[in-house]
């Protein structure tokens, strides 16, 4: 049996019960096939993320490679390399790897393979709800002025804890959609790029989408399967579109026989080879090799600054709190 070479990682500042589920992340899993990969807190390699502060005390040696799933762009002083939504090039350094291709791989297949019909699908006896809506965050106007004028047309089901209308959070999303002719899926923010699972679930249950967020959504994602809501000058508007081909079964038809990706996108394989070629092309290296971010006098003084001003951020939480 060959050796292998050792390498040591860590995870930091990830999303709420990401080490209860931390085996199945694509990177770790990728890095085992190629690594014996020893997690520890003596790491060489740190992947971090957006939910905390503690990165920034990791020491020079680490290798440090940022994942955002949120809307946020890297701070390439802050890390090597990065893993995110940007459309963008930076040497080595930077992969696009949107948040949905980290998603489970049946629920990408069904989203791939969302127009090609099963014999004897029927619509009427798979579609009994008109539009469906899984929502937590009620922090997004454009998203709820479109879940109010849809409302008044026909009713939206509300599975999420945002405006529940259905008895309480649904337990499995998809399932939920699948019964509904549309999704109202919008994301939480719009910015070039930042296309999340929204989207793609919505497909996977083989729904026509009503979609806003990423203005380039139809780079990758074709946009006869969806109706942009960004398109047009109102909710109203919106609505009134929605309602032409709720009313057209052969209109309806024509969007969901339509595939999900552009013909020229990447598939799904190629995009996961991409990010194992990336990563192996980080771990292959000398770990002197590897680094990229600055660690000489600026750049320490960026990291220290940084660490002077979250204390005092703490501090003012603190005292916030105790007045």
């Amino acid at each position: 049996m060959e050796n292998r070479k050792v390498v040591k990682v860590r995870f930091l500042d990830y999303w709420s019960g990401f080490s209860a589920s931390r085996d199945e992340y694509l990177p770790l899993k990728l890095l085992r096939k190629h690594y014996e990969v020893e997690v520890c807190d003596d790491a060489d390699y740190v992947f971090f993320s957006v939910f905390g502060e503690s990165h920034w005390t990791v020491p020079d040696r680490c290798v440090k490679i940022f994942h955002t799933g949120e809307n946020l762009a890297p701070d390439f002083n802050a890390c090597d390399y990065a893993i995110g939504f940007e459309w963008m090039e930076y040497a080595d350094r930077y992969l696009r790897f949107p948040l949905y291709l980290f998603y489970d791989r049946a629920m990408l297949d069904k989203a791939v393979g969302k127009h090609l019909l099963p014999e004897g699908w029927d619509l009427g006896a798979e579609k009994t709800g008109f539009c469906s809506f899984v929502v937590s965050n009620p922090d997004n106007p454009v998203r709820n002025r479109a879940f109010d004028a849809l409302s008044a047309y026909r009713t939206v089901d509300s599975g999420g804890r945002y405006r529940n209308n259905v008895g309480g959070p649904v337990a499995d999303k998809l399932a939920f959609e699948k019964s509904h002719k549309f999704s109202l899926c919008f994301e939480n923010g719009s910015h070039s790029g930042y296309t999340t699972e929204k989207l793609v679930e919505a497909f996977a249950a083989r729904t026509v989408p009503i979609y806003w967020g990423d203005p380039d959504v139809s780079r990758v994602f074709n946009p006869k399967a969806f109706i942009d809501a960004s398109a047009f000058a109102s909710p109203e508007d919106l609505v009134k579109e929605v309602a032409r081909i709720d009313a057209d079964d052969a209109l309806y038809m024509a969007y969901l026989r339509e595939p999900m990706l552009q013909p020229d996108a990447p598939s799904v394989d190629s995009q996961i080879r991409c990010l194992e070629n990336w990563l192996t092309a980080i771990f292959d290296q000398p770990l002197e090799k590897a680094w990229r971010r600055n660690r000489e006098q600026i750049g320490k003084r960026y990291i220290r600054e940084r660490q002077v001003l979250n204390r005092m951020d703490r501090l003012k939480n603190l005292f916030t709190k105790g007045r």
